[in-house]
This record gives structure tokens, sequence and C-alpha cells, in this order.
């Protein structure tokens, strides 16, 4: 029997998307989930949920819940991380309150930016003490990491535990195809694509359809307003960032327009309301979003407490595929999260970059891609740039690098002095003194 353990099992997305799929696939059907969560209510809730999935397929799949991370891991074929150290509440709303005293704005605040550095630090400690438990209780496992910041934490696992099998997963290539493929009016599955980069700012460096080059149809559909058409999947958000940004620099991205906003120095500006209007961008998306996500998973969970099934199908996660591929030895490509080690060779050794991976037995084994334009690679460097510090922070522990982050961040320093970006950095190393280890504690707060 698989052993799948679920680190975060209260996550209201991945936990029922990757459940799902497995009872769907014949050689993880009879898996045991091992579901762990330190919220106790949460993990009832995905106990709940993942039992009457189980119960609608007829599988012979069994469920445990912890509150212990080494007992869910023990003896363990696959970890999925899927965990938000901090919650929403407090740590969330503090990412996104404090910058806003400086006039900083920001939608998702999980990736880059001030925000994304400080989630790095408040999680990278937490996938190390996962990795060491790992190390111990299940070492031929593999680890699939669903955490943002995925580069900051891909990178940061790799270099203190390059002996855990891990690679980083992410949703954003499917939900891009989707979105392509509703605003051109084509069938998703007969597109044709070839995607690298760094998670959330990769690009689409082939689009074709039965052959045929995309891009024309896309730059034309812009150019006249006919695209992007109403959002299909974030409908708070029309998707004109991707589209403008694409225009002047010839690809499109692989994340959502409210994501790439707050990534690169162009749209969030002071004084520039007219450029929120224009590209309808969605300031402080994320908050909004947890809300409504944690409310609409409490309603479906009361509603499973009387033991009724619940409609079973199959997500667009790579997750439970990849399992497969690696348990029966099925070939299969996913776009994967990994340590460059040559696969992108304009990008540096090292930071975590993805590309499209071939999973069998052997694990998961990236491909190289090495024609990506210049003007992409210099996106990609700026990102690399704070992840690379952020990084060096957590492995050294030298909280002088958790400034240089922020001032090398795109927005961050289009919209701050350095002297704001200190005192910022150190509002928000106070305010996240609980959740972030001793060497972070800014000198002020001595």
């Amino acid at each position: 029997m698989t052993k799948i353990t679920f680190i975060g099992a209260g996550s209201t997305i991945f936990m029922q998307n990757i459940v799902g799929d497995a009872t769907l696939t014949p050689a993880l059907a009879d898996s045991h989930f091992a579901l762990m969560d330190i919220d106790a209510e949460r993990l009832a809730e995905s106990e709940a949920v993942a039992r009457a999935m189980i119960r609608s397929v007829g599988s012979g799949a069994t469920v445990s819940t912890h509150n212990d991370r080494r007992a869910a891991l023990d003896g363990a074929d696959f970890v999925i991380t899927a965990f938000q150290i901090g919650g929403y509440e407090p740590c969330t709303v503090t990412d996104f309150e404090i910058p806003k005293q400086y006039g900083l704005r920001q939608t998702i605040a999980d990736t880059l930016g001030i925000g994304g550095i400080m989630r790095g630090l408040r999680t990278v400690p937490v996938l190390w003490d996962v990795a060491r438990d790992m190390m111990q209780l299940c070492p031929n496992a593999t680890l699939l990491q669903y955490v943002n910041p995925m580069a900051i934490n891909t990178w940061a696992l790799a270099e203190q535990f390059p002996a855990v099998k891990h690679v980083g997963l992410c949703h954003s290539v499917q939900n891009t195809v989707e979105e392509l493929a509703h605003d051109l009016d084509l069938p998703k599955d007969e597109f044709r694509y070839k995607v690298a980069g760094v998670n959330h700012v990769a690009f689409f460096l082939r689009l074709e359809h039965q052959g045929r080059d995309l891009y024309p149809a896309l730059r034309q559909g812009y150019a006249s307003g006919q695209i992007p058409k109403a959002p299909l999947l974030m409908p708070r958000c029309p998707n004109k960032v991707r589209y403008e940004v694409m225009d002047h620099l010839g690809y499109f991205c692989t994340e959502s327009s409210e994501h790439l906003a707050e990534y690169v120095p162009w749209f969030i500006k002071d004084g520039r309301s007219d450029l929120i209007e224009q590209f309808s961008i969605p300031l402080d998306e994320y908050p909004t979003r947890c809300v409504e996500q944690v409310a609409s998973w409490k309603e479906q969970a009361k509603t499973l407490t009387d033991g009724r099934n619940i409609n079973v199908t199959r997500s667009h996660e790579f997750a439970a595929d990849l399992m497969n591929a690696i348990v029966t030895d099925t070939p299969y490509v996913a776009y994967g999260n990994l340590p460059n080690t040559g696969q992108i060779p304009q990008l540096p050794l090292g930071a975590a970059v993805e590309t499209p991976c071939l999973v069998d037995s052997n694990g998961v084994q990236p491909s190289v891609v090495a024609d990506i334009p210049p003007q992409l690679i210099a996106l990609m460097r700026s990102q690399i740039n704070v992840q690379e510090l952020t990084v060096r922070a957590l492995v050294d522990r030298n909280p002088e690098y958790i400034y240089h982050a922020a001032m090398m961040d795109p927005h961050t320093a289009a919209e701050l002095d350095l002297r704001q970006i200190r005192n910022m950095v150190d509002d928000l190393l106070i305010a996240h003194a609980d959740w972030l280890p001793d060497w972070c504690k800014p000198a002020k707060a001595a």
C-alpha cells in the first residue's frame, strides 16, 4: 500500500484535489492518506472531505489523522506540503497592512516582494524540519512541495537537504493554458507548448494549435480589444497585465495578472490610480480570497458530517499523475521546480527553475531549455536576485540579507527609498517575531 502524507492537510484546495485525483488513479486508489495539521478543526474538516471522496469513488483507500508530524511521516512514500505558516491571520494580514503604511500596495504577497520574503522566512525553517524528519523516517520518499514562495523554498531545501528527493509543483501552467484556450475559443487539449523560467515568472516559449503559432492571434486580439475576454478563473481580475507584458516583451507569462502586477515595477505605482483602473489590478486580492475560501470550505465540510458522498472529478494538479509515474514506471511529463543544474544554462546554477520534467521510477528528471529570449532572462534574474538573498539570509543566518532582498525587489524599489525599506522590514520582523527564527530579530527590537 502506498502511503501519502499531507503536511498541512487543512489546506482547502490541494488536499481535496490531490486525494480526489489519487482515488481516481488505479495504482493509487487504495493508498493510505495520513493527514496532518496543527489546527484540529481544519483537520477534522479535511478528514470528512477525504472520507466522503473515498466513499463516492468506492476505492479501498484509508485515512488517518495526526497532529504529530513525525507520526504522519513515518514510512511515507510521498509527502505533500501545503501549509501557510502563521496563517491568513495574523501573518498574511500583517504582510499587507504594514507595507501599506509605507505606501507599498500588494495583490497576493506570497511569492516575491516584501510579502514573499517574509513568507519565505516563516516557511523555510519548517520545511527544513520536515526534510530532517523525512531523512530519519522515510528517506526514500519524494516530497511534492506546493508551498509558496515556491522558488525560495525549493532553493533553500536543496541547499540544506540535497539528499531529499523533492520537486516544487504549481498549477500556473495548466491554468494559463485553460485561460488562453478560453480567450481564443479553442480546445485546450489540442494546445502544444513549451514553458520555462522561474516559478510564476515562466513564459510560453512556444504556443501552438495543430501546428499553428498562436501568438499572432493573441497579439491581434489584444490590439483589437477582443481579448482578454471576461475572466474564466479569477473573476475579479481581467487578464490585462499579462497581455500588456506580452505586447512589450513578446511572450505570455504563466502566472495570473494579479500575481504578475506585483512582481514588476510597471503597474502598481503611488499616485497612478489610472494604471490600477486601466489594467484592473485587484489590490489586496489575497486576503479577500482567503476569507472566501475558508467560508466555502467550512460550508462544504459541514454538509459532509452526516456521511453523504461528494462528487469527485479530476483536477489539473500534477501530483497524482506524478506519483503514478513513479509507482508504475509509466513515463509522464510535468512542469517541475528544481535546483538549476544546467537545465536552464542562461540562469544561475542552484536557482530554482521551472521546466518540463520526465517522471518515471527514476524520479523527476528535468529537461534542458537553452533558448529563452534575453529580455525574459533579464526579468527572471530580477526575481532570482530577491530569491537568492532571501535564501542566503536563511542559510547564513544573516539578517542583513533580508533588507538587501527587499531593496532589490523590483516593485518595492520602485516605490520606496532605502531608509523606508529598512524601516518597513524592521516593522515586519518585529510583528512576525513569534513566527521567525531568533536570528531575524532587528536591532531596534533588541
